[in-house]
């Protein structure tokens, strides 16, 4: 019986843990782990990349007993992991809904908002079609293959056990959103500095014409300009998009200790 209940914990301890860094990351993964995918599809999804990755991750160390509070910190620890992973890819989109929103306040588009169903807020359609842009292309350049091979080369640099994430990763973390808002702003710049030199004309043209309205006549101006700017940027939004996910590819593995060796894709 012994010999059983030892076997028994020990399979238990090789699924548990890489289940809960994998669950973890799919719940917080881009688009996967959205209000549009039920919870029970996640479920699955999760038991299964778990039975796929097992037989080719290192074996877990049966020294740390499951239920102990050596196990419960080890557990914590890969829900800790597995979150982090997951919440990178986060700023694939966000990066861009960011870039959509100021164009939509620029433009005048931000009277426009619907519920989103990734984040469950209401945000300008700008932000929305870009959102949707985002998933379409991602899917299509396979990224949730890349990020799955990446959590699966995770346990290899960060095995299961006593293994955290050092201060100075979670630092580089930090740093890394001023990385998304330079992205965010510079795929935003021909909006923003096109609606700043018309809403100057508008302006001069009121100042010497004080009989026009500008309300009524700068509105219509600025939205029918603003979708043909915002229809004109859209040829570098895939630069832009290949750009922020190497460096989100490469702060993934700068988290993982893994020497990542150009593009992973």
């Amino acid at each position: 019986m012994e010999i059983l209940e030892s076997a028994i914990m020990q399979y238990m301890v090789s699924y548990i843990w890489p289940f809960l860094r994998i669950s973890s990351m799919i719940g917080a993964m881009f688009i996967i782990g959205s209000r549009m995918l039920p919870v029970r599809i996640r479920l699955i999804f999760s038991i299964v990349i778990t039975w796929a990755v097992i037989p080719l991750i290192p074996p877990v160390s049966s020294d740390i007993q499951l239920f102990s509070l050596e196990g419960f910190i080890v557990s914590v620890n890969q829900i800790i992991i597995g979150t982090t992973l997951g919440f990178l890819t986060e700023f694939i989109s966000q990066c861009f809904i960011l870039a959509g929103q100021v164009v939509a306040m620029q433009t005048g588009l931000g009277f426009a908002s619907i519920m989103d169903p990734v984040n469950g807020a209401s945000t300008p359609v700008v932000g929305q079609f870009f959102s949707m842009l985002c998933a379409l292309v991602f899917f299509g350049i396979d990224g949730h293959l890349v990020f799955i091979d990446l959590v699966h080369k995770s346990f290899t640099t960060i095995p299961v056990g006593l293994n955290f994430i050092s201060p100075s990763t979670w630092e580089t973390l930090s740093l890394f959103l001023s990385v998304m808002f330079q992205i965010s702003v510079n795929f935003a710049i021909a909006s923003i500095c096109t609606m700043l030199i018309i809403n100057f004309s508008l302006g001069v043209m009121t100042r010497a014409a004080p009989q026009l309205n500008i309300f009524s006549m700068g509105f219509a101006v600025s939205l029918i300009l603003g979708i043909g700017v915002l229809w004109m940027t859209l040829g570098g939004f895939m630069g832009y998009f290949e750009r922020l996910f190497d460096h989100v590819t490469e702060l993934m593995c700068t988290v993982m200790n893994y020497q990542c060796v150009g593009s992973v894709r």
